[in-house]
């Protein structure tokens, strides 16, 4: 069984859990616009009404080409979200790749860091061994401005790997237990459609280090490349898509329909975990 401890939660992994998308944006590729924040909390809310374990609230977009938020305004967006949900004792992560904003949502009661750069700023680390939050390390390649810019591997599973590897250990290093951590291959994060495919398919040797692994797939351009849908029209895809991840190791799914996303994961694990006809039991209709 294992058991990802983030603040005052310990979270059971034993089957995939899904982590609901609050975006505090105007800028991002699908679901942004809470920047009001009593909006964005109600939407927090009713993620977790719907199953989501986790809610992961970030005010920078991370899409291609986005452009950067100053450090205040983000402090501005994300705070009282957090301030809020943390009076309703849900498991908040903060999606930031800002030290400040770290230190500041786990003050205002966040229990984990989301990280696309994976703690390589300078004081992230830091911060992140002063709490006992778990923290989320990701791959990118790049910056996000530029990063989908001609991405090129030599072995991108192997690469991504290491990288993950090298980011868990220095964690590790420096203090932070192995049961606070987690990694994302970063899907769409300095990769190709091909890169991704590659990824998804040989997930199992990224959760092979250990480490719970997040995925983050939901209504992105590769959903889009699979099924030629825009973005309101990817939850199939994503679901689709998030499912064979969870065949293959991944153990949070980082999406914006939790409702759906839940109830099939429910289904898929039913029948996982069905003992067989032999027997000619069955579920009742």
């Amino acid at each position: 069984m294992t058991i990802l401890k983030a603040g005052l939660h310990e979270i059971d992994l034993a089957t995939p859990r899904v982590m609901g998308i609050v975006n505090v944006t105007s800028d991002s590729f699908y679901d942004g616009g809470h920047l009001d924040t009593g909006a964005a909390i109600a939407h927090a809310k009713r993620l977790i009404a719907e199953g989501a374990t986790i809610i992961d609230v970030g005010g920078e977009s991370t899409r291609p080409g986005a452009t950067a938020v100053d450090e205040r305004d983000e402090l501005a967006r994300v705070i009282p979200i957090v301030e809020a949900l943390a009076r309703e004792s849900a498991c908040i992560s903060v999606d930031t790749m800002k030290p400040a904003v770290m230190r500041a949502a786990l003050d205002a009661g966040a229990s984990m860091i989301n990280d696309v750069r994976a703690l390589q700023a300078p004081g992230a680390i830091d911060v992140a061994r002063a709490s006992n939050a778990a923290v989320c390390l990701m791959h990118m390649q790049g910056e996000p401005r530029t990063m989908q810019h001609a991405p090129a591997y030599a072995d991108v599973v192997s690469e991504v790997r290491a990288f993950l590897q090298r980011r868990a250990h220095a964690c590790i290093d420096a203090g932070i237990a192995r049961e606070r951590i987690v990694v994302d291959p970063g899907f769409g994060f300095g990769k190709t459609l091909a890169h991704n495919l590659d990824l998804l398919r040989n997930l199992g040797d990224i959760a092979a280090l250990g480490f719970p692994v997040l995925i983050g797939v939901s209504r992105k351009s590769m959903i889009g490349a699979l099924t030629g849908r825009d973005v309101d029209a990817r939850l199939a895809g994503s679901i689709a898509t998030a499912l064979s991840a969870a065949m293959r190791g991944a153990r949070l799914l980082r999406v914006h329909d939790v409702r759906d996303t839940v109830d099939a994961l429910s289904a898929w694990s039913t029948i996982e975990r069905w003992p067989g006809s032999q027997d000619n039991r069955r579920i009742d209709q």
